[in-house]
């Protein structure tokens, strides 16, 4: 089991039972220029086999924390598609 089973667990992404203003916001979230760039970099370093051990866990931090995100927007998109086929 690895750490997004058990998260996927926790939000229970499957299930739109989000208010739509909450998913909504969720959906704004996203990494800053500044992370984006310091994963890019990471990511580079990692394919290039360049990549230090303290390097690697700070990108294995950032791939952690993406998989968080993703769960909890697909879970805001589900619950956005749930209240939109309520109003049906």
């Amino acid at each position: 089991m690895t750490e997004a089973d058990i998260l996927a667990d926790v939000v229970a992404a499957g299930e739109g039972d989000l208010a739509p203003e909450v998913a909504r916001s969720i959906l704004r979230w996203k990494f800053s220029r500044r992370s984006v760039s310091q994963m890019n970099r990471l990511a580079q370093r990692n394919q290039g086999g360049t990549i230090t051990a303290a390097e690697r866990e700070v990108l294995e931090r950032y791939l952690r924390v993406g998989s968080l995100l993703n769960l909890l927007q697909a879970k805001a998109h589900l619950s956005l598609n749930s209240a939109a086929d309520s109003e049906r």
